[in-house]
């Protein structure tokens, strides 16, 4: 059997072009001892691969030139060596960007389609849903009556974060670009209130929808935002770094805080975040979401485009800040 794979042909320098890309299709291994083929359904597509592409110490090894380009995804299983897993299970892995895959199944996991659809495990129940979970309780710490501040905030982190800090009793400000989806976080996610920051001023944004300051910040976008929102912290305020979506197509260096004294000032902490140091928390995580979903505290969005031949594309949907809600590959078969 063969599979439609998107190979890193060569690291990108500023924006990936379709030249980072090679698209190939290659025979399928048999499978060896605990090891699964799955008929990939769904890629998840997050701003995290950018930095995944580029050479050098993370916090996750970069993909090598030649490898499919790493990716989440939830499919269904053909054929197992693994007695925990059959034919017709679903589960979510990190398949990369193809349609059919071979892999172990250490890190693979099933997901339940009757309790959501299959995309939701890319999306709230999964990576990015889990990254908002304990970027804002765990390191962001609200408490009820404070202002939370949230930028990328109609991507499928903030929407998030900005949902749970509302269920904790927060007073909830997203940043986003566009009036479109400002008035989503607003109408139909219960936002306090948005600021547009391609079309207004943030900084006015700030003074006028957070008179009290800003107890916690939680920032996937970095650069020039997170400079103006320093300006307007409180004592003991929490910045939350999940990104820095701003910066990661730069050639230059990226741009750190110029206004980090206000950190001294106000004896505030900056603290980063990464999603894969709570996995042993992830199905508690879920089910309370799933919870709050069922509840209609949660409301959970996708943004679905088909075929597998978009990837390169629609990958910079992501930088261009187009999708509204989880971006998600349907993979065509």
């Amino acid at each position: 059997m063969k599979s439609r794979q998107f190979l890193l042909a060569k690291r990108p320098i500023g924006t990936p072009t379709a030249e980072n890309w090679d698209y190939v299709e290659t025979e399928l291994p048999s499978l060896a001892e605990n090891q699964v083929k799955v008929k990939v359904l769904y890629i998840s597509l997050d701003p995290a691969m950018r930095g995944w592409m580029n050479e050098g110490k993370s916090y996750i090894p970069p993909v090598g030139i030649g490898e499919v380009m790493r990716a989440g995804g939830v499919g269904e299983v053909l054929e197992s060596t693994d007695p925990n897993f059959k034919p017709g299970d679903y589960v979510y892995g990190g398949f990369g960007v193809c349609d059919y895959a071979v892999l172990p199944t250490q890190g693979i996991h099933k997901v339940d389609p009757n309790l959501a659809p299959l995309e939701r495990y890319l999306g709230v129940l999964g990576m990015p849903g889990m990254t908002a979970y304990f970027g804002i309780l765990d390191t962001g710490q609200p408490k009820e009556g404070e202002t939370v501040v949230v930028s990328g905030a109609a991507g499928a982190v903030g929407t998030v974060v900005g949902q749970i800090a509302k269920i904790k009793g927060c007073r909830v400000v997203g940043i986003a670009g566009g009036e479109d989806k400002c008035r989503y976080l607003v109408e139909e996610l219960g936002f306090d209130a948005a600021i547009d920051y391609k079309n207004s001023d943030v900084k006015k944004g700030l003074k006028e929808h957070c008179p009290d300051g800003v107890d916690v910040f939680f920032d996937n976008v970095g650069g020039d935002i997170l400079d103006d929102v320093l300006t307007r912290i409180n004592m003991k305020a929490r910045i939350v770094v999940c990104g820095a979506i701003s910066q990661y197509n730069n050639t230059t260096p990226v741009k750190g805080p110029s206004n980090y004294l206000s950190l001294l000032v106000n004896r505030a902490r900056m603290e980063g975040i990464v999603v894969f140091d709570n996995v042993a928390n992830y199905p508690k995580a879920a089910a309370e979401m799933a919870g709050w979903i069922a509840q209609g505290k949660l409301v959970a969005k996708e943004h679905i485009v088909e075929g597998l031949e978009t990837f390169p594309d629609t990958l910079m949907m992501l930088f261009r800040g187009e999708n509204f809600g989880k971006l998600v590959i349907k993979v065509d078969h």
